[in-house]
């Protein structure tokens, strides 16, 4: 069964990807659909039918030892509103049947929540604790969903209430209920047990997500107080990566692979941009930098695909290969490989075009072309991962 999730998961990441493939070439060719239609499409896909279902199947996998059919019926009613979301999106953009898919959606993960609480028989207090955390951010980034409705009523999209809102859900998405699922599992399949030093990462890294919240907040409301307070999450961010380093240091035996060197070069990329991810944000304390970066959609593209690509999937990818669910093959290097090219190729252009637009040098010859050939290797990696998994005979560990 766990094959079946994965696969499904999969799927909806090559979708995704495919979109974001179609978002590039829109640039150099007219694709006859309405670009933010199709990003919301891209994006929705990508978080909630990739990331929230492998989070959802790892969860069960892991915690759910006597796994009730209940588990199975939610996965697949979820898969639905997924797909209602691919589908409505491209078309219609946040109109009432995407809408409804994304609500049932929501109401699935509370029940999700739910269920996780009642059935999980989680095997030390590390997974225990970063497993409740995650599920909490889950539930509280939603707040800013429900926040969407009234803002619009009373003050419309363009007001700084709807704007923070949507900041709202995506920061503890993504910072919150994403970042802390994967070390809950990360940590799990590290085996690594309660201390002093996992104490103290573990309310930094609570603290430090919910105080550089006040980042996005300063983009739409202005205040200094704001820049003080990111300045300080970010200063606990450092601390909370340091200690991170040291929680997983004497568990660092544990990610090698005998049989092949792939799984532990594949742990060693999402920590790689975790480091990476915590570098950039601490430019932010710098008042001038944190404004550029709003100003200029290439950072905050780059940034979001950092954590999302890099720290998020690169966890999952990891975890799929360790989990005994591909086969170790030419087939599958390349297509890990083809998908760490794309990443690291596009968020290079990204990068070097941002910094050319905050200097005023004007656009990259073939820029848009290049970022659109690059950007082919991500579904093409996924694609052969996929069908790797899917030629898979073995059972999963």
């Amino acid at each position: 069964m766990l094959k079946k999730l994965v696969i499904t998961c999969l799927i909806n990441f090559l979708i995704a990807a495919a979109m974001g493939l179609a978002l590039r070439f829109s640039f150099l060719e007219s694709i006859g659909v309405n670009y933010r239609f199709l990003t919301h499409a891209h994006s929705h896909v990508a978080m909630l039918g990739w990331v929230y279902l492998m989070l959802y199947t790892l969860f069960v996998h892991y915690f759910v030892p006597e796994k009730p059919k209940v588990f199975n019926r939610l996965f697949w009613l979820t898969e639905i509103a997924v797909v209602g979301m691919m589908l409505s999106f491209p078309f219609q953009g946040y109109a009432a049947v995407s809408i409804s898919f994304s609500t049932l959606h929501i109401f699935c993960s509370y029940y999700f929540v739910y269920l996780i609480w009642k059935h999980h028989k989680a095997t030390s207090t590390v997974s225990q604790k970063l497993l409740k955390t995650s599920l909490i951010f889950m539930v509280i980034s939603t707040i800013g969903v429900w926040c969407l409705g009234p803002a619009v009523s009373m003050l419309g999209q363009a007001s700084a209430f709807y704007q923070i809102a949507i900041q709202f859900f995506l920061h503890f998405q993504f910072n919150g209920w994403f970042l802390i699922a994967v070390l809950a599992v990360f940590f799990h399949i590290l085996r690594v047990e309660d201390s002093r030093v996992f104490r103290i990462f573990f309310w930094l890294l609570i603290v430090s997500t919910i105080l550089t919240f006040a980042l996005p907040i300063q983009w739409f409301a202005p205040h200094n107080s704001l820049l003080w307070i990111n300045g300080l999450g970010v200063i606990i961010q450092i601390l909370a990566l340091a200690k991170f380093f040291q929680v997983i240091k004497p568990q660092r035996k544990a990610l090698a692979n005998p049989k092949n060197k792939l799984v532990l070069y594949m742990y060693g990329f999402p920590l790689v941009c975790f480091i990476l991810k915590v570098a950039f944000q601490s430019l932010s304390i710098l008042p001038e930098f944190s404004q550029v970066v709003y100003e200029h959609r290439n950072f905050v593209i780059g940034f979001i695909h950092l954590l999302m690509l890099g720290v998020i999937s690169g966890f999952l990818f990891a975890f799929i290969l360790q989990a005994n669910l591909v086969t170790f093959s030419k087939s599958l290097n390349f297509g890990i490989y083809s998908f760490l090219f794309g990443f690291v190729a596009t968020e290079l252009l990204l990068l070097i075009q941002g910094v050319m637009f905050y200097f005023g040098s004007g656009i990259l010859p073939y820029y848009y072309l290049f970022l659109f050939l690059f950007s082919i290797f991500l579904p093409l990696g996924i694609g052969f991962i996929l069908f790797n998994s899917i030629k898979h005979k073995n059972y999963a560990t």
